[in-house]
């Protein structure tokens, strides 16, 4: 296919060439792969600025989409993918042979430090959904933070950089500038624009921001992050949200109550017990969805309200295809129970075979779990106009992801989310959380964003 790069891809790739540290923070369907190949093409091939390329992504993205987008472009077929998945020697094997760009998944990341140390032989390294680094504390930012001296070139993509704070932003760009910008640390950047609040004896579970903190932040990482969204450069259909309000059964909203005061429920053959809030708010969701698991990890149903309203909104369709999200396993498995023609969507090549099937609608129902579904899908090529969000969640970044598959470059049609949201129940503070989340976000992404006209002073 002959690439025809709309404006904001030309510019991408042209701030990759031109600032050899720098995140774009691209929203969902504005096509950040191919706006990265092409740079990386041009720094192997034209430029001699690259050597050797490695890729980190998430797994299902790391074995299927960057291949994926190299066969599909015309002036990009020649680039050569070794996919560095598998066991430790089809790694081993995929590193030794003879490619431009290697692509690993995240959670080898510690594995490939390990295997190179200060050998590190990667000049060019690109983070796809570098939010999955957020943690300071995780193994694969520390791991990549080692090698860091050693990358001359480094490019973050994602979507949703800070998901959950503007703490979520350091690590981030820490791997960029090595804390030029942000601090050399997670905790001076903590003591520079926050300040504890909640916290259990010493451990301080909650920061608060300080005034200005945000402004200052935006200030300081301007020039090595790029912000578009989707809505400033792309035609799509209108998207409606909408919460959908499931009233319980009476003896379901009792039983409700219980949990949340007494964190017991008592049964005969095993208890539903509720030891920490964590535990508490998990157990609650469940229960918001119609059941909920005991002690032996067996399944209590209490109510079949959303099934019903899932049922409505099915039939409200007229044999459209319908995308259903769902977090709990006993979710999925009531909703099979109820629908039989629901399908979830497999790994590896039968997975690819469900995405086929189901863009061209050959798939009626589709549930999904966030967390498997988030990235790298390309989900828009159905007649699908309805996503239903079964069960809550509280990860900001999952629900983006996640109706982006859908949301996206390609939709010509109208899409509706729904959310299926239990009243009186958990259910309304994880969308509440959510609702939240995006609104700092969103601050985030206008204060960096790329303005194109501006720039090239036209």
């Amino acid at each position: 296919m002959k690439y025809n790069p709309h404006r904001y891809q030309e510019y991408a790739t042209a701030r990759i060439l031109d600032t050899p540290f720098i995140a774009l923070l691209l929203e969902m369907g504005l096509g950040k792969t191919v706006s990265t190949l092409t740079a990386i093409d041009l720094l192997l091939n034209d430029y001699y600025e690259a050597g050797r390329v490695l890729v980190i992504a998430p797994l299902r993205v790391a074995d299927d989409t960057w291949a994926r987008e190299t066969a599909k472009w015309d002036h990009l077929r020649h680039l050569r993918i070794a996919k560095v998945l598998g066991s430790a020697e089809q790694r081993r094997r995929a590193l030794r042979s003879d490619a431009d760009i290697w692509v690993i998944n995240r959670e080898n990341v510690e594995w490939l430090v390990g295997e190179y140390g200060s050998k590190w032989p990667f000049d060019t390294v690109v983070i796809d959904e570098s939010s999955s680094f957020k943690n300071p504390q995780a193994k694969r930012f520390k791991a990549l933070r080692r090698v860091r001296p050693f990358i001359k070139r480094l490019v973050e993509l994602t979507g949703t950089p800070a998901p959950n704070s503007l703490m979520d932003l350091w690590p981030q760009i820490y791997l960029l500038d090595q804390g030029e910008r942000l601090g050399k640390t997670i905790t001076g950047f903590r003591d520079r624009y926050f300040t504890p609040g909640a916290r259990s004896g010493h451990v301080v579970y909650d920061w608060k921001q300080k005034q200005e903190a945000e402004q200052r932040i935006y200030e300081a990482i301007g020039d090595v992050v790029v912000s578009m969204k989707a809505a400033d450069w792309l035609q799509l259909p209108e998207r409606i949200d909408r919460t959908v309000p499931v009233k319980m059964s009476e003896s379901a909203a009792v039983l409700y109550k219980k949990l949340e005061r007494d964190l017991l429920l008592e049964y005969v053959d095993a208890d539903v017990v509720a030891q920490t809030a964590a535990v508490l708010s998990n157990k609650l969701l469940q229960m918001a969805s119609g059941a909920v698991y005991d002690e032996e990890r067996g399944v209590k149903e209490i109510h079949d309200a959303k099934l019903d309203a899932l049922e409505d909104i099915i039939e409200a369709a007229q044999g459209k295809p319908v995308m259903v999200f769902y977090n709990f396993q006993h979710s999925l498995s009531r909703i099979k129970a109820r629908f039989p023609q629901a399908q979830t969507l497999r790994k590896g090549r039968d997975g690819n075979e469900d995405i086929r099937a189901w863009n061209n609608d050959e798939i009626p129902l589709l549930l999904l779990h966030p967390k498997s579904a988030g990235h790298g899908l390309n989900l828009q090529e159905s007649s699908c106009q309805t996503v239903v969000w079964y069960d809550q969640i509280w990860s900001l970044e999952e629900d983006q992801q996640a109706n982006a598959r859908v949301h996206r470059q390609g939709q010509t049609r109208r899409i509706v989310v729904m959310r299926l949201v239990a009243e009186g129940t958990m259910d309304e503070e994880a969308v509440a959380a959510l609702e939240r989340k995006a609104a700092g976000q969103e601050e985030l992404m206008q204060a960096v964003k790329a303005r194109i006209e501006r720039v090239r002073g036209s």
